[in-house]
């Protein structure tokens, strides 16, 4: 039978080898074309790998083991599949009488029982591998982490290949679970037995590596400065309550606050295109584009993927682009491309709950835009005291190239557009 090579592939130029994170099935199981079989990290992106035919599978690189990009790490045997299920599909067949007659001859029902009160609500969760048939097929990570959690997969929506239930989906289940998910809690003869170890040493992924890398660079080759203002949501949370039903209805996309910002951004930028650009050894380069990364959170790390030409978007195709990036991080199919290029950068610490914050540049960019949470203030408008709700807003710089004038300008503008969002229509 004939057999192909499983290898490492190529995420771009720059990236040579990769770590082999986790997989998903194990050695001779039986796999389907496209099926995930493993995912791979290297310092910038993390990505899963599938199968490019069914049969079975032989791993011969373990996980957890640094690989060179196109290395063998495992073989499928083509159309042992096939010859593997026709003996059992045989051996099945005289069964089937024998459970026809059993279901014929019952066996005399015991006496109920009534269970206490106690007992019924205490049911416990359906197992991983009774949700599997209305779920889909669930990795050995998913199923090692749902056991561990007790979670209920009937709360978890999948976002995976045919909406199957991937690791991400079931973390970002445990991170919204109102107060987490309570660890099963060990009997008293096993808490002297085994008491958990003071600390833990656990290596750095590829992709911390190169984030701890980065964001020492920036601390220490620019000239970095933070400046702060804050907005009133006011008109824009008004529009977007007005306006999101028919958006949804004619764009099949929610309308978010990020658009508001990314154009916002993007007009400034024109404006003051020294936060736009970065420099170069003795020279400054200059954009005549604005492409704006967004900085997204994922369980291995904060990656930052580019929204090309936001200049020539309108605001659905901006949250498009975004949905777009959250699903493919998700799904662990975020490419290279989608990280390079950007020359400005918008991170919201908000969806955290976070107040103020002073972010990072995301060298060799001039300029980054943090975002923080929403909330209602006293403020004075026309020298009376309302309540308004206001957001945080910092724009850390490179001061370099961009001086104080110019950086405490941008945030200015960025804040009249989000404030009269007709602005950003009219683009004036």
């Amino acid at each position: 039978m004939a057999t192909i090579d499983v290898k490492i592939p190529s995420v771009g130029e720059s990236v040579q080898e990769a770590v082999l994170g986790e997989w998903f099935k194990q050695n001779g199981d039986v796999v389907e074309k496209d099926e995930a079989l493993f995912v791979i990290e290297t310092d910038k992106v993390t990505l899963e790998v599938t199968a490019e035919a069914a049969g079975i599978l032989t791993i011969l690189v373990q996980a957890g083991e640094t690989v060179a990009v196109g290395t063998v790490v495992a073989r499928i045997e083509i159309g042992a599949a096939k010859a593997a299920e026709a003996p059992a599909k045989a051996a099945a067949a005289p069964e089937a009488p024998k459970a026809a007659a059993a279901v014929k001859a019952p066996a005399p029902e015991a006496p109920k029982k009534v269970a206490p009160p106690e007992a019924k609500a205490a049911s416990p969760a359906p197992s991983p591998a009774a949700m599997a048939a209305a779920t889909g097929p669930l990795s050995p990570a998913v199923r090692r982490l749902v056991a561990e959690k007790q979670l209920d997969l009937r709360k978890v929506q999948g976002t995976g290949p045919g909406g199957r239930i991937t690791k991400g989906d079931v973390l970002l289940a445990l991170e919204q679970a109102p107060a987490g998910v309570p660890e099963p809690c060990a009997a008293p003869a096993e808490l002297g037995a085994s008491e958990a170890p003071a600390e833990v040493r656990k290596a750095m992924s590829p992709i911390r590596k190169r984030i701890a890398a980065r964001l020492l660079e920036a601390k220490q080759n620019t000239a970095m400065l933070t400046t702060f203002n804050d907005i009133d949501m006011s008109r824009a949370m008004a529009i977007r309550a007005q306006y999101k039903d028919l958006f949804k209805e004619k764009h099949d996309i929610s309308l978010g606050f990020m658009s508001f910002f990314v154009k916002a951004c993007v007009a400034a930028l024109r404006e003051i295109p020294e936060v736009n650009g970065f420099v170069d050894g003795s020279d400054i380069v200059y954009h005549n584009y604005q492409h704006i990364g967004v900085a997204v959170g994922s369980p291995r790390g904060l990656v930052v993927p580019v929204i090309r030409h936001a200049e020539k978007m309108s605001f659905a195709q901006i949250e498009q682009a975004i949905v777009d990036y959250v699903a493919k991080i998700k799904e662990n199919r975020l490419e290279l491309a989608d990280l390079e290029g950007g020359t400005f950068t918008i991170s919201n610490g908000g969806v955290y709950g976070s107040l103020l914050s002073t972010p990072i540049l995301n060298t060799p960019q001039s300029g980054i835009l943090g975002m923080h949470r929403t909330e209602k203030r006293a403020v004075v408008v026309d020298d009376q005291i309302v309540v308004r709700p206001m957001m945080y807003v910092a724009l850390s710089y490179d001061h370099r190239i961009v001086d104080g004038r110019g950086a405490v300008t941008f945030l200015k503008r960025v804040k009249e557009m989000v404030e009269n969002p007709e602005r950003l229509l009219l683009e004036v």
